[in-house]
């Protein structure tokens, strides 16, 4: 009778809805949804909740009413384990999965797109000067080169921002060569050929659709937010094949692809969900 019943329990877990969540902005948007997508096409009941704010979300998955969604690893490090050492992105995703294992919460395979703090320059003008990484772009303003950079205010003063960074890597823009302005307008104002270098984020959708180059972060500066799917340990436990096919979509993901998602809904205007659902085609998922 006791088999029986416990049986009866693990067909009931399994035939539970996955709630999926999203936080409240494009690359999360697409996510939420091209997860939902794929996992009701692997035979999951799905449900959505996405638009939703970082701290929110993450209380209501440590609650349970989500049951999984992408987050990064900087957030978690950072934001919701307070954690101040500076990590190797490696090292910072060993340290979330174990913290946040203690919460009942498990980081499955990391994709390769770091959403984190970038420098970019035209693709032409990078090429001409032969700047390709951070370390490329101070050996040339340490040559005496002047390049105008485009900041907005926080990453201008913040602890992982303009000024740490420069004494990571030996150079300084110079006060008068560092515009301030609001971050929607850094890529713009690059674009347009008022700045030489932009700060951004490295999964911006302007990015490919203005022919910018992202410098490589070569020594590691900025922290690593690694997106990466999180599934609570009862759900991976009640349908344990969301390891392997969540794991198979965070392959698939880096910067660019994540770039390119962006673009297509934030500058071609296309839908989410068409968005979402065309990835998924184009890569035999549906």
């Amino acid at each position: 009778m006791t088999g029986t019943v416990m049986a009866a329990t693990s067909v009931m877990a399994q035939a539970e809805t996955i709630t999926v969540g999203g936080k409240n902005f494009t690359e999360q948007l697409i996510l939420a949804d091209m997860t939902v997508q794929y996992l009701e096409a692997k035979g999951h009941d799905v449900d959505e909740r996405s638009g939703m704010g970082t701290s929110v979300l993450r209380q209501a998955q440590e609650s349970g009413q989500v049951d999984l969604y992408w987050e990064y690893t900087g957030t978690s490090l950072i934001s919701y384990n307070k954690v101040t050492e500076k990590l190797t992105p490696e090292q910072t995703y060993q340290r979330v999965k174990e913290l946040d294992a203690k919460k009942g919460l498990v980081w499955l395979e990391p994709s390769e797109a770091n959403n984190t703090y970038a420098l970019a320059m035209r693709e032409d003008h990078a090429k001409e000067l032969g700047i390709s990484s951070i370390s490329d772009l101070a050996k040339t303003i340490n040559s005496g080169n002047e390049l105008v950079l485009a900041s907005n205010a926080t990453f201008y003063s913040r602890d992982d921002g303009l000024r740490p960074m420069q004494n990571t890597y030996g150079f300084e823009f110079g006060r008068r060569n560092v515009k301030r302005m609001d971050q929607g307008l850094t890529l713009s104002a690059l674009d347009q050929g008022e700045v030489d270098v932009a700060m951004t984020t490295a999964t911006n959708g302007r990015i490919p659709a203005l022919d910018l180059t992202v410098l490589k972060d070569d020594r590691q500066f900025f922290p690593d937010y690694a997106l990466t799917p999180v599934v609570s340990e009862e759900t991976l436990e009640a349908n344990p094949e969301l390891a392997e096919q969540m794991n198979t979509l965070s392959g698939l993901l880096d910067d660019e692809t994540m770039a390119e998602l962006n673009a297509r809904v934030d500058v071609e205007r296309k839908t989410i969900e068409d968005v979402a659902q065309n990835f998924l085609e184009n890569n035999d998922l549906l």
